[in-house]
């Protein structure tokens, strides 16, 4: 679950915006935000390990602060960082959807798309903790086994190159630090291994296993598609692609994907 969860929002809509502000170093930002995430991680494991429950997030505040208004505030906060989280994949889902339609230019309909999305997640979400966990399984092979494919065919095709240009001889500072605040959004969902805490078997060493293991995963895959895109792409042509960079750094491997960039 906390793959699958991870694995979106950090590849299809963050590459481009990360490469914004890092530059051609931007591969760079998801090391860092993942160090920066294992060591929230941490605190995770050790509390999960200490008071294993569905209560997850919301769970540790309450342990730390008690119950009291700086648990309750903190806890809406992560609510709210929730909400726009799932709002950039919902988003991110309706233009990955219209690109092989030629209709993203049709601006309603990517709102419309992921309003639909996050409806269908519910509909998931209330059928149980089984159904949801064989859904987060299925999706999270298919989404690793795609991405994957796709960013080692771009890697191919832009020539393996895994080094910054010559003309980057220095690392923009504020830029690549806002950048990690990005990466680290890339790195979230690791959180909600949390909340199954109350379901796990032995979840005072699952849990923990399960959280340093989603985040390995996840930085090699996205090691892989920023290496990717960048031996593909020049850093203008990132920055322009946003949203649907990796399709356009596999598009001399698998052909254009859908559209012009313009659209």
């Amino acid at each position: 679950m906390g793959t699958g969860v991870m694995i979106g929002a950090g590849i299809f809509a963050l590459t481009g915006q990360i490469a914004e502000l890092a530059g051609p170093w931007f591969p760079l930002s998801f090391v860092a935000g993942a160090v920066g995430t294992s060591l929230s991680a941490y605190t995770y494991i050790k509390m999960s390990n200490a008071y294993p429950s569905a209560g997850g997030i919301a769970m540790i505040l309450q342990k730390a602060y008690g119950p009291g208004a700086i648990a309750g505030a903190a806890a809406l906060l992560m609510a709210l960082s929730m909400v726009i989280n799932e709002s950039l994949v919902a988003r991110t889902f309706g233009t990955y959807i219209l690109r092989p339609f030629e209709l993203a230019n049709q601006d309603y309909l990517v709102p419309a798309l992921g309003v639909a999305l996050i409806v269908f997640a519910y509909l998931v979400n209330i059928s149980g903790n089984r159904s949801v966990g064989a859904f987060e399984f299925v999706m999270a092979v298919l989404k690793i086994g795609g991405i994957a494919l796709f960013g080692a065919a771009a890697l191919w095709a832009g020539g393996a190159n895994l080094a910054p240009s010559a003309a980057s001889n220095s690392i923009p500072v504020m830029g690549f630090t806002a950048s990690i605040a990005l990466s680290v959004l890339a790195f979230k969902g690791f959180t909600t291994i949390t909340n199954s805490g109350a379901e796990m078997v032995d979840p005072r060493r699952n849990v923990g296993r399960a959280i340093i293991v989603s985040i390995a995963i996840c930085v090699i895959v996205y090691l892989l598609v920023a290496f990717a895109v960048r031996a593909s792409l020049t850093l203008d042509e990132i920055v322009a692609a946003k949203d649907y960079s990796l399709a356009r750094a596999a598009e001399p491997a698998f052909g254009q994907y859908g559209g012009h960039l313009e659209q």
